[in-house]
């Protein structure tokens, strides 16, 4: 045992920092801060789960549906088909087929016209899969920039009520400082226990989406090539 651990023995103090007694010791902004750090932390941690999860059953479902997808003969028959509507793959080839159809129903349609009407509807599908793709993701972005700030905030504040209680007792040792200078940097913590997650997760999901995102699209551009040889052959 070292000398500083005798010696804190000896005086009844701690002799290692206790993160729920420096709550408890805190001041009430500052537990405020803590509290919605905590939460931030635990709902950051609930999406990277949650996200991962999603991420690995959206790309097995496209994969099994666009694996089986190629070999259809019949594309119009997959706008009856309530499976294709519930994977991203599917709403974009869905997408693709509607568009497809309404083109193809107009007298002496403009086959240039009617292909990128057809690539227009593909590319914004795309999009829009990966947009709500992502959507969960602006948390962790958010999280990521202000936590940092917000446990700041309540470091400032605390260390304030510190210097505090120094004019309240006329004394300026370290013995009275100490224990609110512990609580106020135990909000800095908090922060970017709940910023590093946070900003890792952010960085690797959106790689994620944006890989995903390309996948999507070399299928809708497979696709719309596929299309366009329907439109040549009418």
């Amino acid at each position: 045992m070292s000398e500083f651990s005798i010696l804190a023995a000896a005086a009844g103090a701690p002799d290692r920092l206790d993160p729920v007694k420096l709550f408890l010791d805190a001041d009430i902004v500052v537990q405020i801060v803590m509290v919605g750090l905590i939460l931030a932390a635990v709902w950051t941690w609930a999406i990277i789960v949650g996200f991962s999860l999603q991420l690995r059953k959206v790309r097995r479902n496209c994969a099994a549906f666009e694996g089986e997808f190629w070999k259809v003969k019949n594309l119009a028959s997959l706008r009856d088909d309530r499976g294709a509507a519930k994977v991203s793959s599917g709403r974009v080839a869905l997408a693709g087929i509607e568009e497809w159809q309404h083109s193809v129903e107009v007298p002496d349609f403009d086959l240039e016209g009617a292909r990128q009407r057809v690539g227009s509807a593909l590319d914004s599908a795309v999009a829009e899969e990966a947009d709500t793709l992502a959507a969960r993701l602006n948390f962790l972005a958010t999280t990521g920039s202000i936590a940092p700030f917000v446990g700041l905030f309540g470091t400032v504040w605390g260390i304030m009520n510190s210097f505090f209680q120094i004019g309240q007792q006329q004394n300026s040792s370290l013995a009275v400082v100490a224990p609110g200078i512990s609580e106020a940097l135990f909000a800095t913590a908090l922060g970017l226990f709940a910023a590093i997650p946070a900003v890792i997760a952010y960085n690797r999901f959106a790689n994620r989406v944006n890989l995903f995102e390309a996948r999507l699209q070399r299928f809708a551009d497979r696709f719309h090539s596929l299309i366009g040889s329907r439109l040549e052959q009418r």
